[in-house]
């Protein structure tokens, strides 16, 4: 009975579209996801202690080289082994030092999970597969479609840019 009571608060809490949430920013100002209809999104989860952190450089290339065409999207997480700890503010603070990170980053949530936070919920719902380590990614294109790339699949790999 549990089961099924956490399975229906699950499914009320599923937004109609990830166009829907309101998510906070990585210094904890309100964005209406909605803003991004209609555009091409690269949404990736990230964190600071991990052997793919090195792949924020590439974000950044691909950010500055398309970001035209392509929005990327930031969430640090901290669901695979710990690999995210810090505040808000000290990984905004690590992005910008080391990796002079200028798109769009979010407050830390969780991308599995109980606690999944419902963006996730939807890119997992559209795509059948939710992020199995940092750096896993997904393009939402403008007609509504979602791809999902593992965090191998480095950021301006020949499939995410075929993409945009």
């Amino acid at each position: 009975m549990k089961a099924i009571l956490l399975f229906f608060v699950a499914w009320t809490m599923l937004p109609g579209s990830m166009y829907d949430l309101k998510v906070n920013s990585i210094d904890g100002k309100l964005v209406d996801l909605g803003q991004y209809k209609g555009k091409t999104l690269l949404i990736v989860n990230v964190a600071s202690k991990c052997g793919y952190t090195p792949q924020y450089t590439d974000l950044q290339k691909l950010h500055e080289m398309y970001g035209k065409k392509v929005i990327i999207l930031g969430f640090p997480a901290n669901n695979f082994k710990g690999q995210e700890p810090g505040t808000n503010a000290e990984i905004a603070d690590f992005c910008s030092k080391e990796y002079g990170i200028t798109f769009t980053m979010f407050e830390k949530i969780s991308v599995i999970g109980d606690d999944q936070h419902p963006l996730y919920v939807w890119l997992k719902e559209k795509t059948g597969q939710e992020p199995t380590w940092n750096f896993c990614k997904y393009i939402v294109k403008p007609d509504g479609t979602v791809k999902f790339f593992g965090q191998k699949v480095n950021p301006m790999a020949k499939e995410i840019l075929d993409e945009i």
